[in-house]
């Protein structure tokens, strides 16, 4: 059974700064592939929806019609980090299968780019039908990837505790009192001690985030939460 994240929740960035992040992604994007010989490919679950983000913007910024976008379904860990399939577990796309690809620039589009297992077996698996030219974009990037693929767009970048967990929430799949909303919320384990680095990094030290200038909220909002927790083992 899949453990869900417990602990306290913290939001970083709400819907209007995550739109904000989104378009410039999108403007990116526009200048990173070729027009009229590029597709998406939106890594299920969150990142085929934050794909499908990035195609609307990208029509409204060019002017031209929306690039064809597929989903892939690629899996590791659960939403809890939990390991889920020691071998990254990937569902072959018959869409995909009957393209010719050759010609054609694919942008991989994920949620968080953790180990880099994912991205990894998605561009091994676009490259064995024939894709010459993968790029990738993440909405937000763990900076601890220990694969040799990196992402060419990023949103965010985060640097937190291991045992912390980021969130995307990306409609369709998360609402809030009724309404589609877009969210980066990290879930904090309050029962895992802390060293000292570890609350240094947390109040903000190494946190970067690209067109956002968020480090001195963020570092407030973690060193109340390491504040509580100091507090709670009294």
């Amino acid at each position: 059974m899949q453990r869900k994240p417990t602990g306290q929740r913290l939001c970083l960035y709400d819907s209007e700064e995550l739109a904000a992040i989104v378009r410039s992604m999108a403007h990116q994007t526009a200048a990173l592939l070729p027009p009229g010989q590029s597709a998406l490919v939106g890594i299920l679950r969150r990142g085929e929806p934050l794909a499908r983000l990035l195609q609307q913007q990208l029509a409204q910024l060019t002017g031209q019609a929306e690039l064809p976008l597929y989903a892939l379904k690629v899996k590791r860990y659960a939403d809890d980090l939990s390991l889920l399939h020691a071998q990254t577990a990937l569902t072959e796309s018959p869409e995909l299968a009957a393209l010719d690809l050759s010609g054609t620039t694919l942008l991989v589009v994920d949620d968080v780019l953790y180990e880099g297992h994912s991205l990894l077996r998605t561009c091994a698996y676009l490259a064995r039908l024939g894709a010459q030219r993968v790029r990738a974009t993440v909405l937000v990037d763990r900076c601890v990837c220990s694969q040799p693929v990196r992402a060419d767009i990023v949103g965010v970048r985060l640097q937190i505790a291991p045992g912390e967990i980021i969130e995307c929430n990306v409609p369709p799949y998360e609402q809030k009192q009724g309404r589609q909303t877009q969210l980066v919320e990290i879930t904090r384990d309050l029962q895992v001690a802390w060293t000292e680095a570890t609350a240094a990094a947390a109040m903000g030290k190494h946190h970067q985030a690209d067109g956002v200038g968020r480090q001195q909220q963020i570092g407030r909002q973690f060193g109340i939460a390491h504040r509580q927790f100091q507090g709670s083992r009294r």
